[in-house]
């Protein structure tokens, strides 16, 4: 955790639903890495350790406030009425603060704890400013607000409807995060006007009250412009995962993984992966999975909620669920799913099967077609299959069953009740053979449908 020199209350301004997302869920609560994006700026701001967090909400702040819960206090903005408004709401859960205000956005989730110390740093320099304002330098400048600023002090903040041509032409832009003195900010924002073309209270213009009254303010640059993207439609939602994941692929191989074509790789947020573990094509992590060392993941696989330990094989073709554990040297062949189930060290599931709600010895081996039967319409039951055993092709172990130590399950059986170890099961019913009647019944039918056609 970084320290920061007075203590850090952190501002969340998360008031606005985002309409241009066409969605029932509050844009904040829109994942990237299967986590909400606010989630990824809160975890940051963690980093820096806030006495405060305050969350601004408004429309549809139930879903924020049940997601977030107690981890910050709140705020409403009702009317919503711009940016200096909503940072205005804010003031009576900052009763008694005294030290630094970081203000940020709920829709720009990809700021790094780094920058903001940094916009902390800037507002303890000598000249002591008002506001530190963190600004960049897009490719595209777009409708950005502009900052004006002679090297890093600011002469003016303009949004851009307001702005001149020559204005316009400025590259700097303002990102909306700002870093203001507690014992500044709520009297510089009483002084925000709307006397502008949208007619809301614009959070920028405490700047340029600050400087009207000698009082200095700086900018800070990041050099990263996508560290400020807001994310304000499914377009730029997609833009962000994309991002997102290139940066895990390149984290990933830079730790010692193999990503054979990084581009069809998708990860989560908190995927781990080992040293010398080889990623084929086409795999998907979702959340929870830990992958230990020297483990192979062939293509087209799918993982979610699993643990692989060192030496594992899996795929191509594999589903891991929930609840997965597969043990030192176990192995996952084609179009087999495991969820909420072991493998022990050195099991072996090559193909065509499902193990639900089960423990797996080491050793075993579990023949093409085998599923156990976990789920009876109102509860799950557990399979436990012993070291060493073999279950046959196209077996349903119906929980809840054991099979023991080196038992042997013949093919083709239907397992409802306990092997006992070292024991053969042999579940089928008995073959009916007829001489001779298949070529009859063909004879008879061809007959038949010669006569229809007459």
């Amino acid at each position: 955790m970084m320290e920061a020199e007075r203590p850090v209350a952190a501002v969340v301004l998360a008031a606005g639903k985002g309409t241009r997302m066409n969605s029932a869920k509050h844009k904040v609560l829109h994942e990237i890495g299967g986590k909400p994006m606010i989630a990824h700026l809160l975890d940051e701001v963690a980093r820096i350790g806030p006495a405060r967090t305050v969350a601004v909400v408004g429309e549809a702040r139930e879903q924020v406030q049940a997601f977030l819960g107690d981890a910050v206090s709140y705020a409403v903005q009702d009317p919503q009425l711009g940016t200096g408004h909503a940072v205005m709401q804010a003031r009576a859960a900052l009763e008694g603060f005294v030290g630094d205000v970081l203000i940020m956005y709920g829709d720009v989730p990809f700021v790094r704890a780094e920058t903001m110390m940094a916009m902390l740093k800037r507002l303890h320099a000598e000249d002591a400013p008002a506001a530190v304002v963190l600004g960049f330098k897009p490719w595209d400048a777009r409708q950005y607000g502009r900052v004006l600023a002679d090297g890093d002090r600011i002469l003016k903040m303009v949004e851009f409807k307001d702005a001149s041509e020559e204005e316009r032409a400025c590259p700097l832009c303002n990102s909306g995060l700002m870093a203001v003195r507690s014992d500044i900010l709520f009297t510089l924002l009483e002084k925000v006007g709307n006397a502008n073309a949208q007619g809301e209270y614009y959070l920028p213009d405490i700047v340029n009250i600050a400087i009207a009254a000698d009082v200095p303010c700086a900018v800070v640059v990041t050099p990263d412009a996508d560290e400020v993207a807001g994310i304000n439609s499914r377009a730029e939602l997609a833009d962000a995962e994309m991002r997102f994941q290139q940066g895990m692929r390149a984290k990933a191989m830079a730790k010692g993984a193999t990503l054979i074509a990084p581009e069809t790789v998708f990860f989560s947020h908190d995927t781990v992966l080992g040293a010398d573990v080889l990623v084929e094509p086409h795999v998907v992590f979702g959340k929870g999975v830990v992958v230990a060392d020297n483990v192979r993941i062939r293509a087209f696989s799918h993982l979610e909620g699993a643990t692989l330990a060192e030496g594992v094989e899996i795929g191509p073709y594999a589903r891991l669920r929930p609840g997965a554990v597969l043990e030192a040297g176990a192995k996952v062949g084609n179009f087999v799913e495991v969820k909420n189930a072991t493998m022990g060290e050195g099991a072996k599931a090559n193909h065509l099967t499902y193990l639900g709600d089960a423990t797996v010895g080491a050793g075993a081996n579990i023949g093409a077609g085998t599923i156990t039967c976990n789920y009876d319409g109102y509860f799950k039951h557990r399979t436990v299959i012993g070291q060493g055993a073999f279950i046959g092709s196209n077996s349903a172990l119906i929980a809840p069953v054991t099979i023991g130590r080196d038992a042997i399950v013949a093919a083709g059986s239907a397992v409802s009740r306990d092997v006992a170890d070292g024991e053969l099961r042999m579940v089928r019913a008995e073959q009916l053979v007829k001489p001779g009647w298949a070529d009859r019944f063909h004879d008879a039918m061809k007959k038949k449908k010669e006569g229809l056609k007459k």
